[in-house]
């Protein structure tokens, strides 16, 4: 029996529970990228590295990485209101320690544990989503999500911008608790409960595979450089291990108890296609909203107001084409849309391996906006085909791999973009460059690693239906089934 059982709404306008959820997880999730714009200033307050102070959103994301697989047990197992309240008040206790954290490593730690309520919030709305929300509306109201899992990240560097321009890094976190606990006092008054909690025992080994997988796979390829390769090599190949001993443990239960992370949902093809689609894109996205504010801010010396404005008509464009584009995907499918966003996205991607330090500012300021359309374009339906090929007692555990996926690919863009531009700009220093000219042609080498990655984009917009339809549980049953006797 699935987590989360509802009536489903004939149809109208978007219920009560989603708004809600949708405004709590737009306040957690845009704390994933607010920082970006602060890793200059906290270089210089706290005296850390670039490399080091980068982790403020890699660890974020990571964390996230680390708790969403959980999650998908977690969720069929508490009523809607006990999550909402456990995920909301990890993350209000996370955002008072980062506010007040004496050393970058209190800070870290308070990211940390704001991710782990943000973790949460994610799944809950998307299984919540698919649940009451009957499938002729689903594309519709997936759009006005799309507010929250994707504009979000997108107006975090334009927030903490403004907020930097006037005040200390401090008030990214100040600013945002009162809203918070609002938002969580409002949730906790009318938020109601979708379905009843199941019963079960959670698998500690997997919690453990998992954590440690990711965060050795992810801190592995973050500390790849010029001249240090073994060491970042073994504890990547760790990682990957790690993994997979996660995922043998989640077919292993899958026959004999209750698995973490049900890995039945990779059965269904539109769903797999989207999850690959989505992780790339995601990759790509957070990998240009670290380099472009280390480009305007280090190269261009532009202050952060001025780099928040400049990327503020790319997140707003986001988020008012969300409900459009939910409402194409309800009329005319999702290739339409995706084909042509994957596209926009390679675009705009190897349009930034063109920047120099003269580059006119209305071209970054087109290629934003033609970034931020095409993920647009992409998110929303792939979300909605993706889950919508998945019976519903698996909602919980899609949204959490779907989830999962997400952060680790953000998280790896991150690294990846990070590790490439110091190795790049490493090598034109030793070759005699001046550090101007040798960190333009690191992250000049970091947009094109992102548009060469973004080529998978297109793939799997290319093979993802037009739309999908979730396949009988009884056969899926059956087929996962007779594939596990089998191996």
């Amino acid at each position: 029996m699935p987590a989360l059982k509802s009536v489903r709404r004939a149809g109208g306008g978007t219920p009560a529970v989603i708004r809600l959820l949708v405004i709590a997880t737009f306040v957690v999730i845009l704390n994933e990228t607010i920082m970006i714009n602060a890793i200059p200033r906290l270089m210089n307050d706290l005296e850390v590295t670039e490399r080091a102070a980068q982790w403020v959103s890699t660890a974020f994301m990571l964390t996230m990485a680390a708790v969403i697989p959980v999650t998908g047990w977690f969720l069929q197992r508490v009523t809607t209101r006990r999550a909402y309240a456990m995920a909301m008040g990890i993350f209000l206790a996370g955002t008072v320690l980062s506010a007040v954290a004496p050393s970058f490593a209190v800070l870290l730690v308070g990211r940390i544990v704001q991710a782990g309520g943000t973790a949460v919030m994610m799944p809950l709305l998307m299984t919540t989503l698919m649940t009451v929300v009957p499938e002729r509306d689903r594309g519709r109201v997936m759009g006005n999500v799309t507010l929250a899992i994707s504009v979000a990240p997108a107006m975090g560097p334009v927030i903490s911008g403004l907020v930097l321009q006037v005040a200390s890094w401090r008030w990214l976190f100040l600013l945002v608790l009162p809203i918070a606990g609002v938002v969580t006092w409002f949730g906790l008054r009318s938020l109601e409960n979708v379905g009843e909690p199941e019963t079960g025992s959670i698998d500690w080994f997997s919690v453990a595979f998992a954590a440690l997988g990711f965060g050795s796979l992810v801190y592995g390829l973050s500390q790849f450089e010029a001249g240090s390769v073994t060491t970042p090599a073994l504890i990547t190949g760790a990682g990957i291990v790690l993994i997979g001993l996660f995922v043998a443990r989640q077919l292993w239960l899958q026959r004999t108890g209750t698995p973490l992370l049900d890995l039945r949902v990779l059965r269904a093809a539109p769903y797999a296609k989207g999850l690959v689609l989505m992780a790339v894109a995601f990759l790509a996205m957070l990998g240009s909203m670290m380099l472009l504010p280390l480009y305007l801010q280090n190269l261009r010396e532009l202050s952060p107001l001025l780099t928040g404005l400049l990327v503020m008509p790319g997140g707003l464009a986001m988020g008012l084409l969300g409900p459009v584009i939910g409402r194409m995907f309800d009329r005319f499918g999702g290739r339409i849309l995706v084909i042509p966003g994957a596209v926009a996205i390679t675009a705009a991607l190897a349009g930034f391996t063109q920047i120099s330090i003269s580059t006119p500012y209305w071209q970054l300021l087109g290629l934003h906006i033609l970034l931020m359309i095409g993920l647009a374009a992409a998110f929303t339906p792939v979300f909605t085909l993706a889950l919508g090929a998945l019976p519903e007692d698996l909602y919980s555990h899609g949204s959490s791999m779907l989830g999962t996926l997400q952060q680790v690919a953000a998280a790896l863009g991150t690294a990846l973009v990070v590790t490439v531009m110091a190795t790049r700009a490493g090598t034109l220093e030793d070759g005699g460059a001046d550090a101007v000219t040798a960190q333009l042609g690191g992250m000049q080498w970091a947009f094109a690693v992102s548009a060469a990655l973004s080529l998978i984009v297109i793939v799997m917009a290319v093979l993802l239906p037009n739309r999908s339809s979730a396949p009988d549980e009884n056969d899926m049953d059956e087929k996962a089934e007779a594939e596990l006797v089998e191996a």
